[in-house]
């Protein structure tokens, strides 16, 4: 079998691995209060341009959006996202179990617009009667989004400036962030994306950790107590330092970039190797996730062979299909992919 499902399915870059062995023995206090997370923090936040910020650790997407989330919002206030944000698809309820709507709008390959935010936000005040209603209190998206494209700088702007006129924190989940970064003709680096988003986090478990995401924040006055909030959520890992260790790694010589370009590489190879074949895109994507439409008589026929992401049925002969690469996926592997089709 050659595998495509998803970016989480093998263990941890070796350069990751090998720190947390180099650092295995030593005895170190816990929840955070080690020097590798001191370390890891301040890593991060030169690398996002921040002089002033915070950075904290969290063990995967689901508990940073839980988290993050219930933090910048009261318990009659909701969150806005597009139709296919992950908090609104993904998450089996996790944002409304603390009491907070998720508030889904139109979206365009897989993009929440600024125009809708704007009008959805001003209808919410101009309505006489909405204090009876969920106030539309901070926006998420995902960046790469939830079918690998990308916002472009602009478009971030605009919506940070819809956020900022309602004064509405802006969260933009980077559960994917490497493979946004560095995709071809990207204008958003982590240092502009440092500058907009009021919060955002740096997604290690599908970039090549074992686990665990760094959420940045250039408002450290957002997250009084988050420490604490955290514990509440069941959220503060007592070997914080497995956690920070890792993004250390990450975050040296550029492999958290290396990491980015390898599987943006090899997802582009693919996605040109099965347009060469006469396959067509459900979205062009520009990262690590690429969604073809596929006859389904083929999928029945590659399933004994590669692991694939079902996505949907498009019409009634085809569907469509998620191949993903990570920083594991070989030349060979896609390769061997194409000469199958």
């Amino acid at each position: 079998m050659i595998y495509f499902n998803c970016d989480y399915m093998t263990g941890a870059h070796p350069e990751v691995l090998k720190k947390l062995y180099d650092t295995n023995m030593e005895h170190t206090p816990g929840y955070g209060m080690d020097v590798y997370t001191q370390e890891a923090k301040a890593l991060i936040l030169k690398s996002c341009g921040l002089e002033r910020g915070e950075v904290y650790f969290l063990e995967g997407g689901t508990q940073a959006n839980k988290i993050v989330i219930d933090r910048l919002l009261t318990r009659n206030d909701g969150v806005v996202c597009c139709e296919s944000g992950h908090i609104n698809v993904h998450e089996s309820g996790a944002i409304e179990a603390d009491g907070h709507k998720v508030i889904a709008l139109p979206e365009k390959d897989g993009k929440l617009e600024a125009k809708d935010l704007e009008k959805y936000v001003a209808d919410f005040y101009r309505d006489q009667t909405h204090i009876h209603m969920v106030r539309p209190a901070m926006v998420y998206i995902s960046h790469p989004t939830e079918f690998g494209t990308l916002y472009t700088l602009d478009e971030l702007t605009r919506i940070a400036d819809v956020c900022h006129r309602y004064e509405m924190p802006l969260y933009v989940d980077g559960a994917r962030l490497a493979y946004g970064l560095v995709a071809e003709n990207t204008d958003i680096s982590l240092q502009s994306l440092s500058t907009i988003a009021d919060v955002f986090y740096i997604g290690g478990t599908k970039c090549g950790a074992l686990f665990g995401e760094a959420v940045v924040t250039r408002r450290p006055e957002l997250f009084m107590r988050f420490d604490s909030l955290m514990k509440l959520h069941g959220a503060l890992l007592a070997k914080g330092r497995v956690l920070s260790v890792q993004f250390i790694a990450l975050f040296t010589d550029n492999l958290y970039l290396r990491i980015g370009h390898h599987a943006d590489r090899l997802a582009n190879k693919l996605k040109e190797g099965f347009r060469s074949k006469g396959y067509k895109l459900f979205m062009d994507s520009p990262t690590n996730q690429q969604f073809i439409i596929i006859p389904n008589e083929k999928i029945a026929e590659l399933r004994s062979v590669v692991g694939f992401d079902f996505w949907g049925p498009e019409g009634e002969t085809e569907s469509i299909v998620r191949f993903v690469t990570d920083w594991s996926t070989t030349e060979e592997a896609v390769d061997r992919l194409l000469k199958l089709i």
